[in-house]
């Protein structure tokens, strides 16, 4: 252990982190810099807070304050201490209504001060799209602002007071009238009061440099509005008063089209006088569907307000009537204009790759110039972007005259990093002409500093350091950002990855199959951070769960990140520290559609896995669940279900199989079916298949095969009635006839496909746990056995969601090599799907009933539900489904040490649903984990849809 270390720990009550995993969640932020840390600590309180600066400044080692890591600018990293504000120093600690202030912890995440304003009818002004993550604390160092910034202005315009701790220990409480100030600070000032009040440019969104003119005798000698947006480099806050606004009772958001973005750009600043509460822009590059948007191509989110919904929507309305816009809608309905500003929302990750899948990167993030010259200033951001062969296209705060954009920099040779340098240099000269600031909301961090002069000149950048001398005599807080700033082109993040592509089992197609690239998509915006799934969003319950950064999507590319660049992770493939992370992992697939940039943390793992213990002996989970396929195929052969099931009735039993196949304790073994649904199936009185309509085929996935046959035999029923002809896939190897597709179809015969020697399989169970080459070889035998179907126009219908999500994304990334693979992918379909396409005219029975229930996670982030609603909503069966993850994921809730997590995933959307359902309503769960997870833990039996309406043909006879 370090000194520094020791004495730390012996210091503070806070954790205290020294540890390869702590360092390595902290390297980065969202910005494209990266910095390795000697530790981070987890202060308790000002006290803690103030022991670190302490023990900090006697070993001459830098302090930077870090709240939800989201900064674009690189502030939120360094090479001394990292300060978390978000596990101990999270906290509300008041909020009073009648003066419209809350007292609030610098790691307060914004979205929980939101929630408890809420009620007295109150809220901050500003609200950045990471509302759900980032803290109080970031904010008030990056004078952060958000789309509502036109209505109630920046941080600064709403904070009140702030504690804070200098860069030599003193506690300060900071305020108008010089409230606070350090000393000497007022001398600085008194000395250049005219450079102050001609220095900064006039405009709503100047975040760049040091805000001193909030010192000037006419501004109120504001120290604390001041200290907004000093990137922690002048002092860490502790505790903050923030003022409150009014939340209008009713809202309006219309949506503006316009032929492109320059002239939805001009279009803004003219909608300024309407008072609108916002004006946000985006183009159509940025919208991956414009199904809820109006005709355009570039789109003006402009909201509303008023004491009900008629005023605001007149007000919307009238906004309307004003502009000359190509297409509009206006929206009062409060799900409507969430599924809206979600898209807005979801640009900054979304930016982060080009419409041709190429690379995009932050950099010239948030320049913000006059709302006037918006559309001026985009033009000769065009043009800049043309002479350097870049591309970018621009989104964000329109009304503000604040752009964000990502460019796609080559950040990975010494030409393109040269290359960025120019650019950049050239891009602060266009701001500048036009009367604007590096920053508009971000800050400077260490992307922009270097070229604050260009802006405000020597004399002022040397005035700025001046400030930080008094503030931070010994540079101790966050050195490198705004004075004296680090290169803009060093410590790029990019630097330290392997040049070469990684051996990698899967494809990556959609990243040319390099894992590096792969990794790289996580940009940092942290949207799997969030406390709570919204709507039906699954990312990441790991993180909900516990509450760790190395839970969480990010937290795991981080790692992944370090374990390729090799400096801090140095065992690669065999690092413990990315295994114990990726451990609870549920492989839920949430981040593949929740994350804005599509991060595939299930199939990540898997990769990890599978290299992690080639050659190695594996947990036992692993040879009991992974190969599970195996071992229920085994009993089936031997008829020997009932057997099993007596076995696993009698505890010492049941506690020895458990022991030995890594299964939690807590967990019941789930029954065996006593007879298989192919067998059933084999038994049947059916139809002949050449007559009737059309020819699906019924995959008959593990868990319908052997432990829940009868969700086979309700699609059976389903299908049959519905005017299909079902059939189960091939069992022998088939040669195709000549003569085509007719041939085929005959020697399908249901009956006699039953007789071979061979069973298909997605393989599931073996990706799950990282067994990619027996994967391969499973999927290897599915594709020769499914060959003749291949050739036939049958879909494949799956029922299980988790098997139907592996053969549709799954098997064409890992058997990449296999025209096959893709071919079979693409004819999958979920059992909703199969009756919406081939059989369109089928009533579904009547059924009536409220359901409850949850959306299996696999259906939610690969296969899509949509078919699905409209399926219940023509059986009459009314309701929405919750979101998140059941928790139990497949073989992740058996498996030892998982289960407090399981039940914790569980306990945040599905069982409180289950509890609160009225009488009579359905439990939908199309999953056997899901309803695994159901049974064992509220003792409810949920159903599979096709069973709901299967017993539904039943009941109307």
């Amino acid at each position: 252990m370090s000194e520094l270390e020791a004495e730390l720990r012996k210091a503070v009550r806070g954790e205290v982190g020294f540890d390869v995993t702590s360092r390595a969640l902290t390297t980065m932020d969202a910005s494209n810099y990266r910095r390795v840390p000697l530790g981070v600590v987890a202060p308790h309180d000002a006290d803690d807070v103030a022991a670190v600066l302490e023990v900090c400044r006697d070993h001459m080692v830098p302090v930077v304050a870090r709240g939800g890591g989201t900064s674009i600018a690189g502030q939120a990293t360094g090479t001394g201490i990292v300060l978390d504000f978000t596990r101990h120093m999270n906290g509300l600690v008041s909020l009073d209504p009648d003066t419209r202030t809350a007292v609030v912890q610098p790691g307060l995440v914004l979205d929980r001060l939101q929630e408890a304003a809420a009620p007295h009818g109150l809220r901050f002004g500003p609200d950045p799209s990471t509302h759900s993550r980032c803290t109080l604390g970031g904010m008030i160092g990056n004078n952060s602002c958000g789309s509502h910034s036109v209505a109630w202005g920046t941080t600064a315009d709403s904070v009140r007071e702030l504690d804070v701790i200098s860069g030599r220990g003193e506690r300060l409480r900071l305020g108008q009238e010089w409230a606070g100030a350090p000393q000497g600070l007022r001398e600085v000032v008194d000395g250049e009061l005219a450079r102050l009040r001609t220095g900064f440019p006039e405009l709503p969104r100047r975040i760049s440099g040091y805000a001193l003119d909030a010192l000037l005798p006419e501004n109120g000698a504001d120290v604390a509005r001041s200290f907004c947006g000093s990137e922690g480099t002048l002092g860490i806050v502790t505790e903050a008063v923030v003022r409150l606004v009014e939340a209008p009772r009713a809202r309006a958001l219309a949506v503006l089209g316009y032929g492109d973005e320059g002239a939805a750009a001009e279009a803004a600043a003219g909608l300024l006088p309407f008072g609108p509460l916002t004006v946000e822009g985006m183009a159509a590059d940025l919208v991956p569907s414009t199904e809820l948007l109006p005709r355009g191509g570039a789109w003006l989110f402009v909201e509303t307000g008023g004491e009900a919904e008629a005023e605001a929507r007149a007000r919307a309305e009238a906004i309307v009537r004003a502009a000359d816009v190509v297409g509009s809608t206006v929206v009062t309905d409060p799900g409507g204009q969430r599924a809206l500003w979600r898209i807005r929302e979801d640009a900054s990750g979304t930016a982060t790759r080009m419409p041709d899948g190429s690379e995009a990167w932050p950099g010239w993030e948030d320049c913000a110039v006059p709302p006037q010259r918006l559309g001026a200033y985009l033009r000769d951001f065009r043009a800049l972007l043309t002479a350097h062969g870049l591309r970018g296209t621009p989104y964000g705060h329109f009304g503000d005259g604040c752009i964000h954009v990502r460019i796609d920099f080559d950040l990975l040779t010494e030409p393109g990093v040269a290359a960025f340098r120019r650019f950049s240099e050239e891009l602060a000269e266009v701001v500048v002409a036009h009367g604007g600031s590096l920053s508009g909301e971000h800050g400077d961090g260490q992307a922009r500093a270097e070229l604050l002069p260009k802006m405000y000149g020597h004399d002022m950048v040397r005035l700025f350091e001046r400030a930080k001398g008094v503030w931070d005599p010994d540079d101790l807080l966050n050195p490198g950002m705004l004075v004296r700033p680090a290169p803009l082109d060093a410590n790029l993040r990019f630097s330290v990855l392997p040049r070469e592509p990684v051996d990698v089992a899967f494809g990556y197609p959609a990243d040319g199959g390099d894992f590096s690239a792969a990794v790289r998509r996580c940009v940092g915006v942290a949207k799997c951070r969030t406390t709570s799934a919204a709507g039906p969003a699954v990312m990441c319950p790991s993180f909900r769960a516990t509450g760790e950064e190395e839970h969480s999507t990010r937290g795991r590319a981080r790692l992944l990140h370090e374990m390729l660049a090799g400096e801090l992770v140095t065992d690669g493939w065999r690092s413990t520290e990315v295994r114990d992370a990726l451990d609870l992992c549920l492989a839920c697939k949430g981040c593949r559609s929740d994350c804005p940039v599509e991060v595939d943390m299930a199939t990540y793992k898997a990769e990890f896995l599978h290299h992690h213990y080639e050659g190695r002996r594996r947990p036992a989970a692993h040879h009991s669940m992974g190969r599970l396929p195996q071992w229920l195929r085994l009993v089936a052969r031997t008829r020997t279900a009932p057997l099993v099931n007596a076995l696993a009735a009698v505890p010492p039993f049941a506690w020895a199989a458990k022991r030995l196949g890594g299964i939690a304790p807590e967990r019941d073994i789930p029954r065996l079916a006593a007879r298989t649904f192919s067998r059933w199936w084999e038994r049947r009185e059916k139809a002949p298949v050449g007559t009737g309509g059309d020819l699906v085929l019924l995959w008959p996935d593990t868990f319908t095969e052997h432990l829940s046959p009868s969700v086979g035999q309700a699609a059976v029923r389903v299908l049959e009635a519905a005017g299909l002809r079902v059939a189960l896939p091939p069992t022998v190897r088939w040669r195709t006839p000549s003569g085509g597709g007719e041939g085929v179809t005959v020697a399908m015969d249901p009956v006699s496909l039953l007789r071979g020697r061979e069973r298909v399989c997605c393989g599931l169970t073996y990706v799950s746990t990282g067994q990619l080459d027996r994967a391969r070889a499973v999927l290897r035998r599915t594709l020769d056995l499914m060959e003749p179907v291949l050739g036939t126009a049958a879909p494949v219908v799956v029922l299980e969601p988790s098997c139907a999500a592996a053969l549709r994304s799954d098997l064409p990334e890992l058997l990449h090599d296999d025209p096959r693979a893709r071919r079979l992918a693409d004819r999958v379909l979920t059992f909703a799907e199969a009756l919406e396409r081939h059989a369109p005219d089928w009533t579904p029975p009547h059924v009536e009933r409220p359901v409850v229930g949850q959306t299996h996670c696999h259906q939610h982030a690969v296969l899509g539900d949509a078919p699905d609603r409209r399926l219940r909503e023509a059986a009459g069966l009314a309701g929405e489904l919750s979101g998140g993850c059941c928790g139990l994921a497949g073989n992740f809730g058996f498996e030892k040490g998982h289960y407090e997590v399981s039940v914790a995933c569980a306990e945040e959307q599905v069982l409180p649903a289950v509890r609160g359902a009225g009488e009579g309503a359905v439990v939908l769960a199309d999953g056997f984990s899901c309803r695994t997870q159901l049974e064992q833990l509220a003792g409810v039996r949920g159903r599979h849809l096709a069973e709901v309406l299967a017993e539904g043909l039943e009941a109307s006879g």
